[in-house]
């Protein structure tokens, strides 16, 4: 199975004052999220199903990449903060399609990655990493890591 792991646009509010579960994407965040789809779509990305957590950032993160490959984003709590290995084998029985994206939040994503793959890593806000997985045996290979200043320059949208 190919598993896309991007980490959510920046939402950084330097007097949001309401709970952290609503943050939602900075004008930055949206922007570098759209380059950050086009290059997915100018790389020819095929998902079968890109899976959402339900707060603000991320589901406006996948929504932007979703309309980009003219696809649907369906939410799911088990990515909110806190998603572990646990929740990636409860969405791998739920979703088993063979190429899904998964939009959620750091620490979880760089934890869960190291887990299945062994790697040091650090996943940048929209950043984005591929891990090709042996669901059998929960490991994985990380095929590649992408900051989002690699779309910036890359891709014109």
């Amino acid at each position: 199975m190919h598993l896309y792991f991007l980490r959510h646009g920046e939402a950084d509010w330097p007097n949001w004052k309401k709970s952290d579960d609503e943050r939602p994407l900075t004008e930055r965040g949206r922007k570098e999220m759209a380059k950050v789809a086009a290059f997915l779509r100018a790389l020819e990305i095929e998902l079968d199903q890109i899976i959402s957590s339900p707060l603000p950032r991320a589901s406006q993160t996948a929504k932007i990449v979703a309309d980009k490959l003219k696809l649907k984003v369906r939410e799911d709590s088990v990515l909110k903060p806190g998603f572990d290995i646990s929740g990636l084998r409860h969405l791998i029985e739920k979703y088993p399609e063979q190429t899904l994206m998964v939009v959620g939040h750091e620490p979880d994503f760089t934890d869960v990655i190291s887990d299945l793959t062994g790697a040091r890593l650090k996943l940048s806000k929209a950043g984005l990493a591929l891990v090709n997985l042996d669901t059998k045996g929960m490991d994985g290979r990380l095929l590649w890591l992408f900051p989002p200043k690699i779309a910036k320059t890359a891709v014109r949208s």
